[in-house]
């Protein structure tokens, strides 16, 4: 196996890693509405530190890297809604 091959395969394990990971949390959430035990900074950076992601994979010099920006936009969406439930809960909801 090549080291391209390989970089390729670790790029999609990882996609698939960071997507059924963060899957689960954001469904819960949108679900239950329960954002008790989750830290709002976290989900913040979390955002945004996707949104750099998918920025940089789209400017990437050798081309767009698709498994980066699709697993970051989709890490950054599920970040996003747990994030606006968050600041829903603690700041409207009272």
């Amino acid at each position: 196996m090549n080291q391209e091959t390989l970089y390729i395969i670790c790029g999609y394990v990882a996609s698939i890693g960071m997507i059924l990971g963060y899957l689960p949390q954001a469904i819960s959430t949108i679900r239950t509405r329960n954002t008790d035990g989750i830290a709002l900074p976290t989900f913040l950076m979390m955002a945004i530190g996707a949104l750099a992601f998918v920025i940089q994979g789209l400017l990437h010099k050798d081309g767009i890297i698709w498994s980066m920006v699709i697993t970051n936009a989709v890490t950054c969406t599920c970040s996003c809604i747990i994030f606006a439930i968050k600041i829903y809960n603690e700041y409207f909801r009272k």
